[in-house]
């Protein structure tokens, strides 16, 4: 069967030339994962049997992030027993965020779908997400309600759900699924970077497109262990922060920071201005007072933060070019020649 790969030596690499490629499918499949050998057959079998029922053409996109157990060895077994199957090969582990967006980045269908390679998500919800977008919705996220996970990670998911629901409005019981449908022009119109896919939602929310959920089979993981730890946590209070600024204050953020200031610096304003009542009155001493080295300090984290303010509001009117080039960490990229070209590097 004829292929064609590429691979990006000690450098990235933008996926594609601009030149039009062959008709896109209907669906496009990103799968993101690692070190997952017990379940990619099954997983792909079980796509491939839903898919082509559903009357429709598609794409399946395998995203190993720098797999190193027998994962790569087995998609390029899938990839060469199915033409519709693309495969990525990182030259290290980058992250899921990372993953996600090197598949959509080469994803052509109209409609994405994401699932995680575990077997957790079960590909036969795929047509419920399809009859939800077909009933005008841009984007359908999974809805675990009985998750076949850990306490502790059902716990800090329901905590994140909840802080999201109050900040943000959008009333969405699990939206850091895995398993989502997505109409290709959401992505196209979100601008998403770094870790900031797991809000996806919030940001097509936020941007005016139609957000729903579904409830979703979660099975038991049968095969390898899950890949998130203490740090993912960290990693998603910063990803909050940065999102709930990018929503809400992205054209205004003086709005954020000068209310942030305006309030710091007025606290140590009053501070001084009753330290230097009671020192004018003779009451104290204000070496003998330790609170005005605070109030001082306040009124200059208020001023730093007014300016930032300023500075990020100067940012934005300033015409600047973009440079929209796709770079990713890829190694090896299998794609067969109906879709995919020669590309000589070195």
């Amino acid at each position: 069967m004829p292929t064609a790969a590429r691979t990006a030596a000690a450098r990235d690499l933008p996926l594609f030339d601009e030149r039009p490629a062959a008709t896109p499918p209907d669906i496009s499949v990103v799968i993101p994962l690692r070190n997952e050998e017990g379940s990619l057959k099954e997983l792909h079998r079980q796509i491939v049997e839903v898919l082509e029922g559903q009357a429709k053409t598609f794409e399946i996109l395998f995203i190993d992030d720098g797999s190193t157990d027998g994962s790569p060895d087995i998609l390029r077994a899938i990839f060469a027993a199915d033409s519709r199957v693309t495969v990525v090969t990182f030259r290290r582990n980058f992250g899921k965020a990372e993953a996600l967006a090197t598949g959509f980045d080469l994803a052509r269908g109209a409609i994405i779908l994401t699932l995680d390679a575990d077997l957790q998500d079960d590909p036969k919800e795929i047509p419920a997400f399809l009859a939800e977008l077909d009933r005008g919705h841009d984007l359908v996220v999974g809805w675990k309600r009985r998750r076949r996970d850990r306490i502790t990670r059902v716990m800090a998911s329901r905590v994140f759900n909840l802080v999201n629901r109050i900040c943000f409005g959008l009333h969405l019981h699990d939206m850091n699924c895995g398993f989502k449908a997505i109409r290709h022009e959401v992505l196209g119109e979100l601008g998403l970077y770094g870790e900031l896919h797991r809000y996806i939602p919030i940001y097509a929310h936020a941007r005016g497109f139609r957000v729903t959920e579904i409830p979703v089979l979660h099975h038991p993981r049968r095969h390898g262990s899950s890949k998130y730890g203490l740090e993912r946590y960290m990693r998603g209070f910063f990803d909050f922060l940065t999102s709930l600024l990018l929503t809400r204050f992205a054209k205004r953020p003086l709005h954020f920071f000068g209310g942030v200031g305006f309030t710091v610096g007025t606290l140590g304003l009053l501070i001084c201005i009753v330290l230097t009542i009671q020192w004018l009155s003779g009451s104290t001493a204000l070496s003998e007072r330790p609170l005005l080295i605070l109030g001082v300090m306040l009124i200059i984290l208020g001023v730093q933060t007014i300016s930032i303010g300023l500075v990020g509001e100067m940012l934005i009117h300033k015409e600047e070019t973009r440079d929209n080039s796709k770079l990713h960490p890829i190694r090896e990229l299998l794609r067969h020649e109906d879709v995919a070209r020669h590309i000589e590097t070195e």
